[in-house]
């Protein structure tokens, strides 16, 4: 850490662009210690060396000692390399350990509870190697929950990491991402004493993401909608939106806060993106017209650019593609075309193969491994990106969408409704358009309302130029969160 004089954060995440990422935790995870940097803050990032991590990022193998990092695990001294880079904008230390690491994918097996519990121990033992304590250490997630525990009970003793208080962002709180395992025995082999280990304990499992949330300083999540949302009693949820712990963040709501993330303005920026093939930006739009027209072609679709283009980037899970699968008929009814990459569920994947053998020249999907500079093109290219979500903890796709001068049309949920402002064609404001009731027949009024506002040139432009002009920079976000370290610091 070297910026001298300023806030130190720590940053620790199972993920991160541009090294291994599995979605939206990788880009905030990669993005943030740059902005924070950008701030004036001493932030950096603390990640695994994943088998999926890109090893051109990956430059520098440190020396400790004459040695790799000592660390003490499972009763005996492990010797772990520790890799540096600054490819994400900010000094990153990459945690290698093959033994739980060098695998396929970066979750989902059945010791993860062990592999992210090390992660955890190695990374605050590679914090008192490399520069001062830092004030805050910023988990995320329920990898990072162990790491909450650790430091908030070796806090009384004293030590190097004493004094550094602690942030826990949750990006997702359902069920799926809470880091649950069903023998909380092993907490023991883990080095946990009698008090931490209860603190994992939830439901008479283990809940690592439960732990963390209880023993960190503050709680942030990732949009103030969310946070919100999160607290309400599941009792009043149906069963899809219930996670199990809104009892412990009405307990904790005066330490929980919502910050919007951004996105990066470097990577998400049509004047000067190098994946789509003409730039444009608020002042000139021509180049958006180009774009439409090289992504029909690359389609396989007709060029017809005056044919709304109407697309759909996302993972194919009942959450984000019900209602879409729902209204498709309708879609199809109104003339536009058609385009959805992304990659999920057989039964999603098997109904758009057959709605593009049924509609070829007006449907097109690309399915599997996410295509990055596809995306890129459907953003530059489309008119209105469809995100019509059950949930949403945030979002991004609606941003870039809206920062490529493409009119998101979201469910009013999350991020979702804390980012796209519902065009309000008399006043000339919003984003883009918002339903509230989750059905079909919300998001088709939407679509409809949308469709009609394509079908006015002038209107249209003035909804895609409000999308361009928003500030939903990383730097905005990074902001908030410099706020939140510096009250940290002022804690008893």
């Amino acid at each position: 850490m070297s910026v001298k004089g300023s806030v130190r954060v720590a940053i620790l995440s199972s993920e991160a662009a541009p090294f291994a990422q599995t979605g939206g935790l990788g880009d905030v995870s990669g993005a943030l210690p740059k902005a924070l940097r950008a701030e004036g803050l001493d932030a950096v990032l603390i990640l695994p060396l994943h088998c999926a991590t890109n090893r051109k990022h990956v430059l520098k193998r440190l020396v400790f000692d004459k040695g790799d990092l000592p660390v003490d695990w499972l009763g005996e001294r492990w010797e772990v390399p520790v890799w540096e880079s600054e490819a994400g904008g900010a000094p990153a230390y990459l945690i290698d350990a093959p033994t739980y690491f060098s695998r396929e994918k970066l979750y989902g097996y059945g010791d993860d509870t062990y592999r992210y519990a090390f992660f955890n121990k190695a990374a605050l033992t590679l914090l008192g190697r490399i520069g001062p304590a830092p004030d805050v250490i910023h988990g995320n997630d329920w990898t990072s929950g162990f790491g909450m525990v650790w430091l908030r009970s070796g806090r009384p003793w004293g030590g190097y990491l004493s004094g550094a208080r602690t942030l826990l962002t949750i990006h997702n709180i359902g069920p799926g991402y809470q880091g649950r395992w069903a023998d909380p025995g092993i907490l023991w082999q883990l080095g946990f004493n009698d008090g931490e280990r209860n603190v994992f304990l939830h439901d008479g499992i283990g809940n690592a993401l439960k732990a963390g949330l209880m023993t960190c300083d503050a709680i942030s999540t990732v949009s103030p909608r969310y946070a919100s949302e999160i607290q309400e009693p599941d009792a009043l949820r149906p069963d899809a939106l219930r996670h199990g712990l809104d009892w412990l963040l009405r307990q904790r709501r005066e330490r929980l806060v919502g910050i919007t993330n951004g996105i990066d303005y470097d990577i998400w920026n049509p004047a000067a993106d190098a994946l789509i093939p003409a730039h444009f930006d608020a002042d000139d739009l021509s180049g958006k017209r180009a774009c439409k027209l090289e992504l029909l072609k690359e389609l396989g679709l007709p060029q017809e650019a005056e044919r709304p283009l109407l697309a759909s980037v996302t993972r194919l899970a009942p959450e984000k593609f019900e209602l879409i699968m729902k209204t498709a008929g309708e879609i199809l009814a109104s003339g536009a075309f058609f385009v959805v990459l992304g990659d999920g569920a057989d039964r999603y994947k098997d109904f758009l193969r057959a709605l593009s053998d049924y509609a070829p020249q007006r449907v097109a999907a690309r399915l599997g491994k996410f295509d990055v500079p596809l995306s890129h093109r459907i953003y530059a290219g489309a008119d209105i990106f469809l995100m019509p979500s059950e949930t949403e903890p945030c979002g991004l796709s609606q941003m870039y969408s809206m920062r490529y001068g493409t009119v998101p049309v979201v469910r009013a949920t999350g991020g979702l409704d804390d980012t796209v402002e519902h065009f309000d064609a008399a006043r000339g404001t919003g984003t883009g358009f918002k339903f509230y009731e989750y059905s079909s027949r919300g998001f088709s009024g939407a679509l409809r309302e949308a469709l009609h506002s394509h079908g006015q040139p002038d209107v249209w432009r003035r909804v895609q130029l409000n999308g361009m002009r928003a500030d939903n920079s990383w730097q905005a976000a990074a902001r908030k969160y410099v706020r939140v370290y510096e009250a940290l610091q002022n804690l008893d």
